[in-house]
């Protein structure tokens, strides 16, 4: 049962990614020139439209490391065991995608090409830090309450 939970945690998370993602690169409206909402379609003609305007790039990193965050999160929350961990394999497939996707499309600038690798990792290291420490916080109330019951008693 666990495993399951697990695998939808992981799916659920590189869902929410996802979409954030797709988001960030929605973000300005200049940058979208094509009616549909077809983003793998027209990726590489948006690429080549956007190779030599480094705030497109700027603008994809903040959203992927939002996104490598809230997807961290978002995971941690559904599994019930080694939450940073999963939240890191998050932080990995994405990486993973967006290699994947420098090697596929060559449009991207090289300060992208470096900074993507100091992206993931940490945002979903970050996210699944957040949820295990909100956790023990609750964990450490519940306990206390318990304790002033038993005292009180």
């Amino acid at each position: 049962m666990n495993f399951l939970r697990n695998t939808i945690g992981v799916l659920v998370g590189l869902g929410v990614a996802g979409v954030l993602i797709s988001l960030g690169v929605r973000l300005n409206s200049a940058w979208i020139t094509y009616d549909e909402f077809a983003p793998f379609q027209h990726w590489e003609t948006l690429l080549m439209a956007m190779e030599h305007k480094p705030y497109f790039f700027v603008a994809l990193l903040i959203s992927s490391g939002i996104a490598a965050t809230v997807g961290g999160v978002i995971t941690a929350i559904i599994v019930k065991y080694a939450k940073v961990a999963y939240a890191i394999l998050i932080g990995f497939i994405l990486l993973f995608i967006a290699m994947l996707d420098i090697i596929i499309f060559p449009y991207h600038p090289t300060f992208y090409k470096i900074l993507i690798f100091l992206t993931f990792f940490p945002f979903s290291w970050i996210g699944g830090k957040i949820t295990e420490v909100i956790y023990e916080r609750k964990k450490r109330r519940l306990k206390r309450q318990m304790h002033r019951k038993s005292a009180a008693q």
